[in-house]
């Protein structure tokens, strides 16, 4: 049996597992799966029947992005994506958290679900309000990332970490739509276009998502 994740194309949390593994030098098949059809194959290894869903070659199944992420940290230590430190480590959880929660309620859960998800769950049209607040939120958080990206090698400190696949996991969403403006945040861009050219990248610059083409420069390491 191969490594399988259950994952969403357009999912930053599956985003964020993929971007993880990738950078660990796991190989892994991807079983594509739309949750909110709640497919037999997903409810079954997951009865919330959410994304993303780690299935390890001796059949252990791991849910949850976050739980995942940190199974993969103890089961394959040798490219750590947290900090040894106890302080730096608690900032990068703190910018997951940030991201995952913060950051997905204010602005990816506006801009994509209204954007795209609606479309693809066939549940109407786009709500112009919730697109006008989102496109505020995510000025606002970008704003802080250059922050973060211009006082710090990388977002949580000196080193790559789980954060930075966080953060990319979300904005790599947002770019394939062509909702961020990085010419306004220059840090943002620097960090982004670091991010960007790593292999464990690479998987994600070649999604397709039937229906939705990607905008233009969303494959171009250097925009």
């Amino acid at each position: 049996m191969t490594r399988q994740l259950h994952a969403f194309a357009l999912s930053p949390y599956c985003r964020k597992v993929r971007l993880a593994l990738a950078e660990k030098g796991l190989g892994v098949d991807l079983v594509e799966t739309k949750p909110w059809e709640r497919p037999h194959a997903l409810v079954r290894l997951n009865p919330a029947g959410e994304t993303p869903v780690l299935v390890e070659e001796d059949g252990t199944v791991v849910v949850d992005s976050m739980a995942i992420c940190e199974y993969l940290e103890e089961a394959y230590p040798d490219v750590p994506l947290l900090p040894r430190r106890l302080d730096a480590r608690a900032e990068a959880r703190r910018l997951v958290a940030w991201f995952d929660g913060r950051f997905r309620a204010e602005v990816t859960e506006t801009l994509l679900d209204e954007k795209v998800m609606r479309r693809m769950r066939r549940d109407g049209g786009p709500d112009s309000d919730f697109i006008r607040l989102g496109a505020a939120n995510l000025r606002a958080h970008l704003a802080y990332l250059s922050q973060l990206a211009d006082r710090r090698n990388w977002l949580a400190g000196e080193a790559l970490t789980l954060a930075d696949f966080a953060a990319a996991a979300h904005l790599s969403c947002l770019d394939y739509i062509g909702e961020v403006d990085w010419e306004a945040y220059p840090a943002a861009k620097t960090w982004y276009a670091r991010i960007k050219s790593r292999p464990a990248f690479r998987t994600l610059l070649s999604d397709h998502v039937p229906g939705i083409p990607a905008a233009a420069h969303y494959a171009d390491v250097d925009f």
